[in-house]
């Protein structure tokens, strides 16, 4: 499973992208700017491997949009633990490719 110790803080999502693979699963996250919003938000995406973000078709992609602070990476690496669960078989599938 993945740890929110091993994640990036806010200060750097203000400035990058953080991107990572588990076991046939990418994910990335990252500073969203969301019209009628006055604070940015926090997205959080997850594809199956091979290929990077750009590479891989949207209707690949899953994401959701979090609060851009500390609670919502916490909440982005839940999010992300589940999907990992709840499609193990689309990652295993990927990562056999």
């Amino acid at each position: 499973m993945l740890e929110l110790k091993d994640f990036m803080p806010v200060n750097f999502l203000k400035k990058e992208k953080f991107t990572g693979s588990h076991q046939g699963m990418r994910f990335r996250m990252e500073k969203t700017e969301v019209e009628g919003e006055e604070k940015p938000k926090l997205g959080v995406c997850v594809w199956p491997e091979p290929y990077g973000y750009d590479a891989t078709p949207k209707e690949e992609k899953e994401k959701i949009l979090l609060e851009f602070d500390a609670d919502g990476i916490a909440k982005g690496v839940d999010w992300l633990n589940e999907q990992f669960v709840a499609q193990a078989s689309r990652w295993k599938a990927a990562s056999r490719r």
